[in-house]
C-alpha cells in the first residue's frame, strides 16, 4: 500500500505540473489512476470515436518510469527491511512473504484499474469540424480505460520481478541455504548495475532541475522529471556505450523529451537515434560517451569492491557483462514509446493536423550486445583498479617471521 501511496503522490504532482489538473469533467483523479496503473505494470487502452460518419483510432504504449521507480524503491525497501538482520531464510518463508506482498499489490491495483476510465469530447470551440459534427451527430471523443484482467496479469509479473530483483540486489537479505553459493556470482554485479541505473536517474534529476531553474518552462520540465525521467536517463546510458534507437515523430504533438531528440525524429522515414545522429544537431551529445565511460568504470570498481578477494578479474568481467546485458534488455523493453491518434470526419482530419504518431524503439540486438561487451570490459578493468582497495572478504597474507 505504501508503494501505491508514493506512486499516487508522484503521478499527481507530475500531472499537475503538466496542467492536467485543469482537465474538464473532473478527469484529473481518473488520469492519475491511469498513470499509476500503467506504472504498476497494468494496461490502459486509448479509445476514440467520431460517430457513424467519422473514424478515429488511437493507441498508447509507454511506461511513466519515474512513477514506477518510486513505487519499486518503496516496495522493495519495505519487503527487505524485516529480513535485513538474518543470514538464512527458509524457502517457505520467502514464498509466504512474496505471496503477501503480491496480494497487497494486486488489491489496490485492481481498485485503481476500476477507477481509471474517462472520456473527453474533442474539438471544443469554433472549429468547422465541431459544427459539422454536431449537425451529423458525429462529435469526436477520446478516452481511456484500464483492462482489468491484463492489468492484474501484468501487475503480478511486475511485482514478482521486483521482489526477485530486490533479493538479488540486496547484500543483507537472506537467501535459502541452497542458493548461498550464488551470492558471490550474482549479488555484487546486480547491486553495482542497479546503482548505475539509479545513479543515472539522480544525474538526470540534477540536470533537469538546473534546466528548470535557468532555461524557463519550469512546470513542463518538472512534469517530465516526475513522470518520465528514467525514460530519458536510461536510454542515454545505452546511447553512451554505443547503442541505438529508432523512431519517428509526426503530427502536431511530439515526445516529452529534449528538443534535440525531437529534431532527429522529425524526418520522412524512420530515423536512427545514436550519438552520431544527435551530434550532427548538437556536438554536446558526445558527452554521453564520456559520462557512460566513467560510470561503467565506476560500476566495475563497485562490483569488485563488494566481491570477495578470491574472485578473479575474468570472473568479474563475466558477472558484470551478464548483469549489464540483462539490465540493458530490461531498459530496452521498458523504454519503448508508441503513441498514435488519428481522427477523420467525412474524410477530413488526418491531413489537417488532427492526427499524429510518435514511436521510439530500441535496436535490441545491437544495444544489448554492446551492453554485454562493455559490461565485461568494465568488470575486468574494475577488478584491476580495485586491487589496492580493501574490500569485503579480503584475507591478508600472514606477515613474514
Amino acid at each position: 500500500m505504501a508503494g501505491f501511496a508514493v506512486m499516487t503522490a508522484v503521478a499527481a504532482a507530475g500531472l499537475a505540473c503538466a496542467g492536467a489538473a485543469d482537465l474538464p469533467g473532473g478527469a484529473f483523479p481518473h488520469v492519475v489512476a491511469a498513470v499509476v496503473v500503467m506504472a504498476a505494470g497494468g494496461e490502459v487502452g486509448i479509445t476514440g470515436d467520431a460517430g457513424v460518419l467519422g473514424g478515429a483510432h488511437a493507441g498508447l504504449s509507454v511506461l511513466p518510469l519515474s512513477v514506477s521507480l518510486a513505487g519499486a524503491l518503496t516496495t522493495g525497501y519495505l519487503f527487505l527491511r524485516p529480513l535485513r538482520h538474518r543470514a538464512v531464510a527458509r524457502p517457505r518463508e520467502l514464498l509466504a512473504r512474496g505471496a503477501r506482498s503480491a496480494l497487497l499489490w494486486l488489491v489496490p491495483l485492481a481498485l485503481f484499474a476500476l477507477f481509471a476510465h474517462h472520456t473527453f469530447r474533442l474539438l471544443n470551440g469554433d472549429s468547422p469540424l465541431e459544427d459539422l459534427g454536431d449537425l451529423l451527430d458525429s462529435t469526436p471523443t477520446a478516452g481511456f480505460r484500464a483492462d482489468l484482467p491484463a492489468t492484474l496479469l501484468f501487475g503480478l509479473v511486475w511485482i514478482l520481478g521486483l521482489l526477485l530483483i530486490a533479493l538479488l540486489v540486496s547484500r543483507r537479505a537472506p537467501l535459502p541455504a541452497r542458493l548461498l553459493r550464488f551470492h558471490t556470482a550474482v549479488r555484487p554485479a546486480a547491486f553495482a548495475t542497479a546503482a548505475l541505473l539509479v545513479g543515472y536517474v539522480v544525474l538526470g534529476l540534477a540536470v533537469g532541475l538546473v534546466a528548470a531553474a535557468t532555461q524557463g518552462h519550469a512546470p513542463r520540465t518538472l512534469a517530465v522529471l516526475l513522470l518520465g525521467l528514467p525514460n530519458l536517463a536510461w536510454p542515454a546510458l545505452t546511447l553512451g556505450f554505443g547503442g541505438a534507437w529508432q523512431g519517428r515523430a509526426e503530427g502536431p504533438f511530439g515526445l516529452p523529451m529534449p528538443q534535440l531528440l525531437d529534431r532527429v525524429l522529425r524526418g520522412p522515414d524512420l530515423s536512427t537515434v545514436d550519438v552520431s545522429s544527435l551530434a550532427r544537431h548538437d556536438g554536446r551529445a558526445w558527452w554521453l560517451v564520456a559520462v557512460a565511460a566513467v560510470a561503467l568504470l565506476g560500476t566495475g570498481v563497485l562490483a569488485a569492491v563488494r566481491s570477495p578477494a578470491g574472485v578473479r578479474p575474468w570472473q568479474h568481467a563475466l558477472h558484470l557483462g551478464v548483469a549489464l546485458a540483462l539490465a540493458t534488455l530490461t531498459v530496452c523493453l521498458l523504454g519503448r514509446i508508441q503513441a498514435q491518434f488519428g481522427l477523420s470526419l467525412l474524410g477530413i482530419g488526418d491531413d489537417s493536423g488532427l492526427g499524429g504518431k510518435v514511436e521510439l524503439t530500441p535496436s535490441l540486438w545491437r544495444t544489448t550486445g554492446l551492453g554485454l561487451v562493455w559490461g565485461a570490459v568494465a568488470g575486468f578493468l574494475g577488478a584491476l583498479l580495485a586491487r589496492p582497495l580493501r574490500h569485503p572478504g579480503r584475507v591478508d597474507e600472514p606477515a613474514a617471521r
